[in-house]
C-alpha cells in the first residue's frame, strides 16, 4: 500500500510539472507573439506618420520612395532608432522583444514576492502563528490559507509607515517625472533599509558584512553610510537572520505554557492509571479553553507588533 501510494504521489508531481511547463511554455509564446505584434504596429504607425509630414513638406508629392515592409530596414529614420525603450530597458536592460529577455521578465516576475516577502516583517509572523499552531497541537487549524492572510494583513498593518514614507520620497516624484527609474529605486530603497536595519542586530550585520569581504569605506561603517550607501545583499541577509532568531524565541515562550498543560495531563493520567488513552487527545481541548480565556489572540498579535522598532 505504501508503494502503491508513492506511485501515485509520484504520478500527481510528474503531472503538475508538466502542466506547469506547458502553462509556462504558452504564455512565453504568447507574451512573445503579443510583443512582436504591437513593436510592428507601432513601426507601422510611426512609418505613416513620417511619410504622411514628409508628404505635406513637399507639397503632396511621395519623396521617401518606401515599399511596404521596409520602413524599418530602409529607411534611416528609424535605422538609429531604439524602438523598445521602456522603463523595462531602463531597468533590466531589456526591451521585451526577445524570447529570452521574456524568459528573464518572467522569472523576475515571479522572484518580486519573495523577495519583498524577505525584506518586511512577513517572515516573523507566519513563524510565530505556525509555532502556535503547533504548540496547540490543532493540526491544520487554522488553516494554512487563514494563517498566510492573518501574516499579510499584520505586514500591511506594520509596514504602512514605510510604504507611505515610499510613495512620497519615491513613487509620486516618479510619476510626475521629476526623477528617473534609478534614482526613484535609489529613493524607495532607504526607507525600506532603514526599517530592516532597526530590526537587525549588530552581531547579524557584523556577521555578514565579514562574509562578504567587503573594504571598509574610510570613515567606518558609519549609520549614514549603513542606511545610504550599504548594499541590500548584505541588509537582506542579515535581516533575515535576525527575524528567525526572534521568531524562534517567541516560538519558545509559546510552547511553556502548553508544555506545562502537557506535563499536567500526562501526570494524572499516569496517576489514574489511563496509560494507553493518549494525552494529547485529553489536553488539546485545555489548551484551547486557556488560550481563549486568556485572550490570547490580542497578546499574540499585541506581542508581535509591540516587537518591531518602527
Amino acid at each position: 500500500m505504501d508503494r502503491l501510494q508513492l506511485t501515485q504521489q509520484n504520478k500527481r508531481l510528474v503531472l503538475k510539472f508538466a502542466v506547469s511547463l506547458l502553462v509556462t511554455v504558452f504564455l512565453t509564446v504568447l507574451l512573445c507573439t503579443l510583443s512582436a505584434f504591437a513593436e510592428q504596429q507601432s513601426a507601422v504607425e510611426e512609418s505613416s506618420s513620417t511619410a504622411s509630414v514628409q508628404e505635406a513638406d513637399t507639397g503632396g508629392e511621395a519623396q521617401s520612395g518606401l515599399q511596404p515592409g521596409d520602413y524599418l530596414d530602409t529607411d534611416p529614420v528609424y535605422v538609429d532608432e531604439d524602438a523598445g525603450s521602456s522603463v523595462i530597458q531602463e531597468l533590466i536592460g531589456v526591451d521585451a522583444s526577445q524570447p529570452l529577455e521574456v524568459i528573464i521578465l518572467l522569472t523576475l516576475i515571479a522572484l518580486a514576492p519573495s523577495l519583498l516577502i524577505m525584506m518586511t516583517c512577513f517572515t516573523r509572523i507566519i513563524i510565530v502563528l505556525s509555532f502556535l499552531r503547533t504548540a496547540m497541537q490543532t493540526q491544520s487549524t487554522p488553516p494554512n490559507l487563514v494563517l498566510t492572510g492573518m501574516a499579510l494583513c499584520l505586514t500591511f498593518f506594520i509596514m504602512a509607515p514605510v510604504f507611505s514614507e515610499i510613495n512620497e520620497v519615491a513613487y509620486q516624484p516618479y510619476v510626475s517625472e521629476e526623477m528617473t527609474t534609478e534614482e526613484a529605486l535609489e529613493a524607495a530603497s532607504v526607507p525600506l533599509k532603514r526599517f530592516m536595519l532597526k530590526q537587525t542586530s549588530n552581531d547579524d550585520l557584523n556577521f555578514f558584512l565579514n562574509l562578504s569581504s567587503a573594504e571598509e569605506p574610510e570613515g567606518g561603517y558609519t549609520q549614514e553610510y549603513i542606511e545610504n550607501d550599504l548594499s541590500l545583499t548584505v541588509i537582506v541577509p542579515s535581516f533575515m537572520i535576525s527575524e528567525l532568531k526572534r521568531a524562534f524565541q517567541m516560538g519558545f515562550l509559546i510552547f511553556l505554557p502548553f508544555l506545562v498543560i502537557d506535563l499536567v495531563v500526562s501526570s494524572t493520567l499516569m496517576s489514574m492509571g489511563m496509560m494507553m488513552l493518549p494525552p494529547a487527545m485529553i489536553s488539546m481541548p485545555f489548551k484551547i479553553l486557556v488560550f481563549v480565556l486568556a485572550d490570547g489572540w490580542n497578546l499574540l498579535i499585541g506581542s508581535v507588533v509591540s516587537s518591531y522598532n518602527l
